[in-house]
């Protein structure tokens, strides 16, 4: 009996530690007993009844699913090759936690299905230019796309992203080089429009000094116009009727530039010129004294 007892005893601790489970908070766990789906499982400690339920857990974290890359005819009639990426998650709850396993067989599978399926119809309506410059909507689009078709999935489509939408090698270096040429064009635009901004700028400069050095002339030639106005007016003031008395006194200068000595008869009209101008009387006979002859001038 005792023996017994030991084997009922070991059997039923087996038992009881067969039927521990123990669910992650990453996870969520969907019991069925005999077949049937009997209870939902939150994380932390569970314990079924061995042999007759089983418990299975799904993974609510994100995750990414590779679109496998592609070759897509564009509107153009060039093949692009295409990839994408899927991000998703299975939504905690009850209902959507067994949605993802009771209404679809394989949710990941078929993601990349319906993805490469939806890009297939989207970039088939663009050009290859068009398919490059629209990426934010092509992901927008298939986003939306895959939203709608499994929304009875219990997933959530996070976002998706296009990770190359590359042509053929032979379109690709077309491209690069009309994207160069693009480029250079650019460059010379840039080149011709700062050299006439420099050459605008000379001509400005230079106009500037002509306007200055014409400035500096017209005042040069009215400040000499004042002067001559000046020497005119004082001409006039100071030496009206003087004009034959300057002549005589330039003949005089002339004569004795050489520092030759000229003997000029006393009361002369010459030697009176020159006493009135220097402010002194001509000299005068002495009273009583006999008139002389005049001598002769003498070098």
């Amino acid at each position: 009996m005792l023996w017994v007892t030991l084997g009922v005893v070991v059997v039923i601790v087996a038992l009881l530690a067969g039927g521990i489970r123990i669910v992650r908070p990453t996870h969520r766990g969907l019991v069925e007993r005999l077949g049937k789906y009997n209870r939902f499982s939150n994380p932390g400690f569970h314990w079924i009844i061995p042999l007759i339920e089983q418990m299975y857990q799904v993974d609510i974290r994100e995750t990414l699913v590779e679109a496998q890359p592609q070759t897509i005819i564009t509107n153009d009639n060039l093949n692009a090759r295409v990839d994408a990426q899927v991000y998703l998650k299975v939504k905690p709850d009850e209902e959507n936690v067994k949605a993802s396993q009771y209404n679809v067989a394989n949710y990941e599978y078929q993601i990349v299905n319906l993805a490469r399926t939806t890009l297939r119809n989207i970039i088939g309506t663009l050009s290859l230019k068009s398919a490059n410059s629209e990426r934010g909507r092509i992901n927008d689009e298939l986003r939306r796309t895959l939203r709608v078709e499994t929304a009875s999935w219990g997933i959530e489509i996070l976002r998706t992203e296009l990770k190359e939408i590359d042509p053929p090698a032979d379109v690709q270096d077309t491209m690069n080089k009309v994207v160069k040429a693009e480029n250079e064009k650019i460059a010379a635009i840039d080149y011709a429009t700062a050299t006439e901004t420099q050459a605008d700028g000379a001509r400005r400069a230079s106009i500037k000094q002509a306007e200055g050095v014409k400035r500096a002339r017209v005042l040069q030639a009215e400040g000499e116009a004042e002067a001559i106005k000046l020497v005119n007016e004082a001409a006039d003031k100071y030496f009206v009727g003087n004009a034959q008395v300057l002549r005589r006194l330039e003949m005089v200068e002339r004569a004795l530039r050489d520092n030759a000595k000229v003997v000029v008869p006393g009361g002369t009209e010459l030697v009176n010129v020159i006493g009135d101008l220097g402010g002194v009387l001509p000299l005068g006979k002495p009273a009583g004294a006999a008139a002389k002859p005049a001598a002769p001038a003498k070098k």
